[in-house]
Formats: structure tokens, sequence, C-alpha cells
């Protein structure tokens, strides 16, 4: 009798295990797409405030319309990408136009002084540190998933239970450029 209970306390402890491991990396792959919507909510707060900014400017630069044109591509692109990938993609090139906006802007002064176009430049600053707090959130909790399916014992269950790894944020190496203006 006394085999058969070691047996039976044996299977439930490698049960609690493994039920143990299987839950925190479906709690580590749930915080990823929390962190996620995270930085998709900034970004639509984002992609709300960039119409308006572009129209302030274009009263001040109308001739600017390729700076004006490419920022607006940019961020339609943006809207539309579907996969995480492909918006990380898209937002790093929205991003590098952004910057050059408001390169073209310091070419300005009165555009510079306009009331609306400092808030909007405000918000959208505000917005920028909330996208990139969110993206390091997003990253550190790719971290540690990726950690619990590749580190032993979690990279066995990982494997049985179909946990595939994620991809962190990443900047495209343009998106280090200081933007160059020309007249």
């Amino acid at each position: 009798m006394t085999p058969i209970i070691v047996v039976i306390i044996v299977v439930v402890l490698i049960g609690i295990v493994v039920a143990g491991i299987y839950n925190n990396m479906v709690t580590l792959r749930n915080r990823i797409d929390n962190a996620w919507q995270n930085i998709d909510t900034q970004l639509q707060r984002r992609f709300d405030l960039i119409p308006n900014l572009v129209e302030t400017v274009r009263g001040y630069a109308s001739h600017e319309k390729t700076t004006l044109d490419a920022v607006t591509r940019a961020r339609n692109a943006a809207v539309s990408a579907g996969s995480p990938e492909d918006k990380m993609a898209a937002d790093n090139v929205l991003t590098g136009a952004l910057r050059q906006l408001f390169a073209v802007a310091e070419a300005y002064p009165d555009l510079k002084a306009n009331q609306n176009f400092i808030q909007l430049q405000g918000s959208l600053e505000d917005t920028e540190n909330k996208v990139s707090y969110a993206r390091q959130s997003y990253n550190d909790c790719v971290l540690s998933y990726n950690n619990a399916i590749q580190t032993f014992p979690g990279n066995i269950f990982a494997g049985v239970f179909q946990f595939r790894e994620r991809k962190g944020f990443e900047a495209e190496e343009s998106s280090r450029d200081v933007p160059h203006v020309k007249f």
C-alpha cells in the first residue's frame, strides 16, 4: 500500500509543478498582450493628434507639402497596420516623419509661437513619453516571458503547450538619425 501512496504523491506533486509552470507562462503571455494593448491605446491617441498638428502646420508652411504628405501617409499606414510587428515598423516610420515635421516647424517663428501649435506639440510630446514608457513595459514583459519559456524546466513545457517566443519592440536604425531640413 505504501508504494502506491508514494507514487500518487509523486504524480500529484508533478501535476502541481506542471500546472504552476503552465499558469506562469499563461500569466506572462497575458501581460505581454496587455502591454501591447497599452501601446495601442497610446498610439491611437497619437494618431488622433496628428491630423490637427498637420493642419496647424499647413496654415503656416503650406509649401512644405512633401513633409506634410509624408506625415499623413505614415499616420495612415500606422493606423491600418494589422499585426504588432507591422504596427511597430509603421510606428518607426511615423516617428521619423514627425521628427521631420518638427524640424520644419523650427524654421517658422510665427508657427512656433502659435498657441494651438504649442498645445498640440505639448500633447504629442506627452503622448510620445507615454508610448516610450509603454514600449519599455512591453519589452520588459516580453523579456520575462521569453526567459520563462527558454529556461529549464519551462522550455520543456513551452514546447509541449505551444508557447512561442515573442519579439520585443525595436527601434529602426534610421530613428536615431537627426532629421535634416533644406530650404
